[in-house]
This record gives C-alpha cells, structure tokens and sequence, in this order.
C-alpha cells in the first residue's frame, strides 16, 4: 500500500515539467456546489424516475430513501479521500493510493466507460425535447457546443452551470407547485409500501443511484478547487442534501397526481403530471427544463469524465498525450477533446436510453472503492461505519439492478481488468 506522493500522480515528482501540467484552483465552495448539483437534478428528475417507478411500484419512496442513504456514505467517503488526495481524478487516485494500482485503474475504468454511456443518454435527451425528429443531430451538436465550454476554462463552465441550475430549479418548482396546488392531487396515492417486493425497492434505489452521483464531479475537480480539504468536505453534503430534497418534493408532487403506476408507464413524468394537474401551459416549460436539465448534466459529466482520462493518463493508463493542460486555458485540452468525440460518435449512432442500469453498475462499482479506500484511513470502528456501510451498499445495489445491466457491467469490468493485465504483462516482458 502507498501513501507517498499524496494528491500528486506517481512518477512525476521530480518532473521540471510538473508546474506548467497542474490545473488552476478558482473553484470555491459555491462553484463546487453548482458542479454537483448541475449534474445531479439534470440526470435524476428527468431521467430516473419513470423507470424506478416501474421498478418498485409503490416502495418508490423507500427505494428513494435507500439510494439516499448509500449516496450519503459515498460521500462522507469521497469528501474525507478528496481532502486527503486534492488531485484531478476521483476515486481513482483514492483506490491507487489506498489499495493499490489495480484498483485505482479498475475504478478509473468504470467511471469513464459508464459516464461515457451517460454523456450520450443525457446528449440524447437533449435531443429528444429540443427536436425529436432529428434527436441524434441536436445530441451531436450539443456535445460539441458544451466541449468547446470546457475548453474555455472550468471557471467558464461553472458560471454556466450555475445559470443552468437556477433555470431548472424554477422549473422543477413550478412543477411542484401546479401538481400540489391542482384538485387532482390525492394524498392517498403516496400510501408507502412494497408492491413489488424488497427486490423492487432496492432495484429502484440502484437505479435512483444514479441520479446522486453527481457529486463525484466535485471530488474529480480536486485540484481545480481553492483550499480542497476544507471546501471539497463541505460542497459534497451540501449539494447532496439539495438534491435529496429537491427529488423528494418533486417525486412527492407527481406521485400525488400521477400514482405509482402512472408514473411507472410515463417517459415524461414530469410534462404528464402538470398535463393531468390540468396546467397544460407548464408542459413547454417543463420541455424546456427537461432540455436545459439535460444540457447542465452533460456538461458536468464531460467535465469529470475528462479529469478522470487526465489522471490516468497521466500514469500512462491511457495514452499519454490525453495528460496535456492548456498552456492558457489550464485545461486538460486534449482529454476533453478525446472525450467528446467519442461521445458525439455515441450518440450519433447509438440509442442509449437504456443506459442508466449499465451506468449505475459502474458508478456503483466505482464507488465501492472510493469507501474502501476509506476505510483504510483509519482503524477506529467508529470511523469505519460509514464505508463499511457505502462498500455494502454499493455491491448490493449493483447487483439489484436489471439482469442485462449487471451482466454487461460486469463484462465492461472484466475487459478492463483484462487489458490492465496485459498492459502490465507486456511491460514486464520489454523490462526482462
């Protein structure tokens, strides 16, 4: 187990090159916030809840509240490794320094193969409410428009970020509001219970994960952020504790106008309960939101999922020229670029709508690490608690998702476990 070089990439220690590589700090606990948040309510609202509606039936709530839970040790875990480790890349830096470099790069991984997937699903979603008859065309051009963002600089990125989510809050708002204040909203249709089984619930919750797992893009910002062991610690629970509010007054709004059921047979939950609300007016604004939602997660997922290729390639996991920094913008340049080519080739030619389940199962798996790794930070029991809870969480999670979801997880995991070992076997061999 390693514990030098703490928050800077191996290998680079005594490079003269090293100064000009490192990204600028300007992030302070506000912007880190609205990273978080920007990529939470864009991907869970709009994306999540018709299919775990679907998943638990009338245990919706409780799936909500098990997906809460193992976020809210995620990030207790993720918080205290990011203060320890300010460094570009997330869990995995925390599984390389912690537990060694299989796991760091397995984690590495898993991040970037599922948040690719969810760069698409979420480009396409885009699309589908802009101009569904050319949704591939308007995703392909929204990766570009957001890449070309990020390459401006991060502190560019989180301005528009922040304006993102003040337009989706005053739409989810308005939501809530026409839902909760209509005739046609019923409280008996939140009667709590378990219609379709634990099963369904913790299914529902695998798949809600996914909307919480927002907050890992403050932790891939880490050295992009001003005072890191003070301000990382305290934006990820803050923008966490935003989030399980806001999806817990919405959810509560359109469950009681749509039921579990309606609910579970909608594609657009939120546009059909202000429909059924009787306030077809708020249906355009609620398109616009969904769109606008949409666009703030893709931007923050290109963000993280770009630090993240940075710091793997930066110990020569992926390519090494994927490690360059703007000499002016600070900015890993061509990891974005890398990134978002590969994700406009996805949603150009790929339908991803199904890709929360295969995005959870990494995230999921991603995180797993991040709360081993946090328990390797100290022998208390009681420090201990809470990554022993999140690592339990996470596996049992995964492992509840839909069948087809674990099974190509699993397979994404193994193929990358496979190519770390020929990686390492081929250098072995040029070493002898």
């Amino acid at each position: 187990m390693t514990h030098s070089g703490a928050g800077r990439p191996r290998g680079q220690e005594g490079d003269s090159s090293r100064a000009s590589a490192e990204l600028r700090r300007t992030l302070g606990v506000g912007d880190a916030v609205v990273v978080g948040l920007g990529s939470m309510v864009g991907a869970g609202i709009f994306a999540a809840l018709g299919p775990s509606a679907r998943a638990a039936g009338s245990g919706l709530l409780l799936g909500l509240a098990v997906a809460a839970v193992v976020a809210y040790c995620n990030a207790m875990s993720s918080a205290r490794l990011a203060a320890r480790y300010p460094a570009s890349g997330g869990t995995y830096v925390y599984g390389r320094e912690r537990l060694g470099d299989f796991w760091g790069y397995l984690a590495g991984w898993s991040f970037i193969v599922g948040k690719t997937a969810s760069c698409a699903a979420m480009a396409l979603t885009v699309g589908a409410y802009v101009w569904p008859g050319q949704a591939h065309a308007v995703a392909v051009a929204a990766v570009v428009a957001l890449t070309a963002v990020n390459y401006g600089g991060v502190q560019k990125s989180a301005w528009l970020t922040r304006a993102i989510v003040a337009v989706v809050l005053a739409v989810l708002a308005s939501v809530v509001v026409g839902c909760l204040g209509s005739d046609a909203s019923d409280a008996a249709r939140l009667d709590v219970g378990l219609s379709t089984g634990a099963g369904g619930v913790l299914q529902a919750a695998g798949l809600l994960f996914f909307a919480f797992a927002g907050y890992a893009r403050i932790a891939t910002l880490g050295e992009e952020v001003r005072d890191p062991a003070r301000t990382i610690p305290r934006a990820i629970p803050v923008a966490l504790g935003i989030a399980l509010v806001v999806y817990a007054v919405v959810a509560v709004a359109v469950l009681s106008v749509l039921g579990s059921g309606g609910l579970g047979q909608t594609s657009a939950p939120l546009a059909d309960a202000v429909r059924a609300a009787g306030v077809p007016g708020l249906v355009p604004v609620v398109r616009v939101g969904a769109a606008v939602a949409a666009l703030g997660s893709l931007l923050a997922l290109i963000l993280g999922v770009s630090r993240t290729t940075l710091a793997m390639a930066r110990d020569r996991h992926l390519p090494g020229a994927l490690a360059a920094v703007h000499p002016r913008y600070q900015v890993p340049h061509r990891a974005e670029l890398a990134v978002g080519a590969v994700v406009a080739v996805v949603a150009a030619t790929v339908d991803v709508r199904g890709a929360i389940g295969f995005s959870s199962f990494g995230v999921l798996a991603y995180y797993a690490v991040a709360n081993a790794s946090a328990w390797t930070l100290s022998s208390a029991p009681v420090s201990r608690v809470v990554p022993a809870m999140g690592l339990v969480g996470c596996v049992t999670l995964a492992f509840a998702l839909p069948g087809d979801s674990v099974v190509l997880g699993a397979a994404v995991l193994a193929v990358g476990a496979a190519a770390y070992g020929v990686r390492r076997w081929a250098g072995g061999s040029q070493q002898q």
